[in-house]
């Protein structure tokens, strides 16, 4: 990214005033920062640091010891435990750790203590640089019902709390919200006055669990409403840039999945009062630093503030690669007292974001945890905590990276990020490049169509399994052909068994394709089994090589031209194609035009342990049991009723009945460590 700004130098910045409401510190030239914060946030501000000359420390858990970020560092200080509340969220250690490494700045990225203002009072209070907004001001944001209250008699436009006490129909829809906090945690959307009380309950209870605060409120649901933030960053000696738009629309369970800047179809008036609002909202709390103002815009144009987030955002790189600005450089700038110039840098082309997730979408998107052997994007900017040989654990967020492009027109930096994640090599736990890539050609999206409401009407087709589609293939059981000699993936199946064939060989050369591997006494066919991913969709390849080439039983139009352990060349109706073959175990990945395949091998003697009483619920992930509905041993239970709830990697997962019955066992408890595989429960089908 070219660097367009001034005052490049940190140790050059002169030294200022504090605006009103900033800290108290005086300004002085940083030297060493230390970010209380992990993964792919923590490897950005490294980079930012590195660049401008400045040592870096990290802080780790023990389940971080060897991740990316403590690697990048220049010294790291362990936080004894795995759980995010004992190392993370402990500013007291934090804090000490910053002065037993010599820091003297925190920069906190986001989640985690970015937003809290005790926290940024002991860094202070220890004579530390807070490299963020001033404590009254986070407070001022910190819960979103006084936020509200500010931004009112600072004649922001809002959506008013609606008292849940005095609801009516009329009020329908209404969403229920956390006071504090985000993320969609204790979010729920109610159509039906008679569901409110449970849903204030079950949205309480969450919010407790997740930010320590039950405080809730509820407030008119605007359908198709259009989800819009403006960056924010301001100096301490008054000067307020807003930084244009970003459209953060598409989401699921309230978690953004591609972000876009500037937001695409507003008129420029709207955009004019977007950016008045937000500088308005800052300076109505004294806010310094970066900063994001999200609104919620509805199909009329008319927005309505949401919240404000005291921190830097997941999506800045969007505005980054607009503006042609760091903005962690200005955060750190801004903490050493520098003023920004009157006018920010006129934004050039379009960005878009999308973030690369460890979930698995034929699992009710449950987060996938394991080894991550192989990423790689090319052609984009891609902001990451990991790298291939890590490890994906289970304590925290799974999001992998996020990729961006930045191109002179928005249909073009859609067209290359989508193209750049089709051809990504990413081998480890399923993800959710498919729906991305899916998302990004969609025509709706394509057209700027956006809000919201997105996934609810999209997501079933956007992840229709592929052996679904239009060129259906050849699974186990299918006894149609196909065009072309079967589909994307049932060829991609036939490309990891010829590459198989070819490592048993131990030619290095691969298959002999001009002879087709003729022998003098005929062979019977190989036969392997792949499990694709994620559906589950069963492949059986039969192959053998003759006098007159590959002989293949459902790929009829498929010529062999080569193959070897890692690459093979297959050519279907005239048109050649190379297919690159990873191996890891059992796993297979194949990569091709066709597009990206992910496969496991079915042995050929499944393992009698492996088989589990009916009805048995498993822990799907390694986890924490955070509650146990009001069941009992005994109990008749219905298909699909809650029985617990487990959270792992930052996100709470129902466990239900898969069949009426019941329930004859509950080895689960609040608070209780379970690992994949684990019984958790049994209901026994009957009446």
């Amino acid at each position: 990214m070219p660097n367009t700004e001034p005052n490049a130098a940190l140790d050059t910045v002169p030294d200022a005033e504090p605006g009103p409401g900033t800290a108290t510190t005086p300004a002085r030239p940083l030297r060493t920062v230390l970010v209380a914060n992990r993964g792919e946030i923590a490897c950005r501000v490294f980079r930012t640091c590195r660049e401008l000359g400045l040592a870096t420390v990290a802080v780790h858990s023990d389940a971080d010891a060897e991740a990316l970020h403590v690697r990048t560092a220049d010294a790291a200080v362990r936080l004894p435990g795995d759980s995010p509340a004992d190392t993370y969220l402990r500013g007291d250690l934090i804090v000490k750790a910053a002065l037993t490494a010599g820091a003297d700045a925190v920069h906190p990225g986001y989640g985690f203590l970015s937003e809290n203002a005790g926290f940024a009072r002991q860094v202070l209070d220890a004579g530390l640089v807070w490299i963020g907004p001033p404590p009254e001001a986070i407070d001022a944001m910190a819960s979103k019902t006084r936020a509200k209250e500010l931004m009112a008699e600072a004649g922001v436009p809002l959506l008013r709390p609606v008292d849940p006490d005095r609801a009516t129909g009329p009020d329908l829809p209404l969403l229920v919200k956390a006071a504090a906090g985000g993320g969609g945690r204790g979010m729920r959307l109610v159509r039906h006055l008679a569901d409110l009380p449970a849903e204030l309950a079950a949205a309480s209870a969450e919010a407790a669990s997740a930010f320590g605060d039950g405080e809730v409120f509820a407030e008119p649901y605007v359908e198709n409403g259009r989800h819009v933030e403006v960056q924010i960053l301001a100096d301490t000696h008054g000067t307020v840039w807003a930084l244009g738009t970003r459209d953060c629309s598409l989401q699921r369970r309230h978690q953004k999945v591609i972000e876009e800047a500037p937001a695409p179809g507003l008129p420029q008036a709207l955009r004019d009062t977007l950016h008045s609002a937000a500088a308005e909202a800052a300076r109505a709390i004294g806010y310094t630093g970066a900063g994001t103002v999200e609104f919620l815009v509805s199909a009329a144009h008319r927005p309505y503030f949401l919240e404000m987030n005291t921190r830097l955002q997941v999506e800045h790189p969007v505005t980054e690669e607009v503006y042609g600005l760091d903005l962690v450089a200005w955060q750190l700038r801004v903490a050493e007292g520098a003023e920004l110039p009157a006018e920010p840098p006129a934004p050039t082309g379009h960005a878009v974001e999308a973030r690369l997730y460890a979930e698995d979408p034929s699992r009710d998107w449950q987060p996938q945890s394991g080894p991550l052997h192989r990423l790689d994007v090319p052609g984009v900017r891609l902001d990451t905590g990991f790298t291939g040989g890590d490890t994906i654990g289970v304590h925290y967020d799974p999001m992998l990276a996020k990729a961006i492009v930045h191109a002179p027109t928005r249909a073009e930096a859609v067209r290359r990020l989508a193209d750049a994640l089709a051809r990504a090599r990413v081998h480890g736990p399923v993800t959710n490049r498919d729906l991305l890539v899916r998302s990004l050609r969609h025509p709706d999206f394509a057209a700027g169509r956006l809000d919201t409401g997105f996934y609810d009407r999209h997501l079933p087709e956007l992840t229709e399994p592929a052996s679904a589609g239009p060129v259906a293939g050849n699974p186990v059981g299918s006894t149609a052909g196909s065009t072309a000699g079967g589909s994307p993936v049932g060829i991609s199946a036939l490309a990891a068994a010829l590459a198989a064939t070819a490592a048993r060989t131990g030619s290095a050369a691969g298959l002999p394709a001009r002879l087709g591997g003729w022998r003098n006494l005929p062979s019977g066919h190989q036969t392997t089994v792949y499990r694709a991913e994620p559906d589950g969709t069963a492949y059986e390849i039969r192959h053998r090589l003759t006098r007159d080439g590959l002989d293949a039983p459902g790929h009829p139009d498929v010529r062999l031209v080569a193959a070897g352990p890692e690459r093979v060349t297959l050519e279907t109706a005239g048109v050649r194609r190379t297919f690159e073959v990873a191996v890891y175990g059992t796993r297979v990945h194949v990569e091709s035009p066709l597009g990206a395949c992910a496969f496991t091998t079915v042995p050929r003697f499944p393992d009698p342990a492996a088989r589990t009483e009916p009805g048995s619920l498993l822990a799907p992930m390694p986890g924490t049991v955070v509650r146990v509905a009001d069941v009992a041993v005994g109990d008749r239970v219905e298909q699909g009723q809650p029985l617990l709830w487990l959270e792992a990697m930052k996100m709470e997962h129902r466990i239900t009945a898969p069949t009426p019955g019941t329930l004859t066992a509950l080895h689960a408890a609040p608070g209780r460590q379970v690992e994949v595989g684990a019984l958790l429960a049994v209901v026994s089908e009957g009446p």
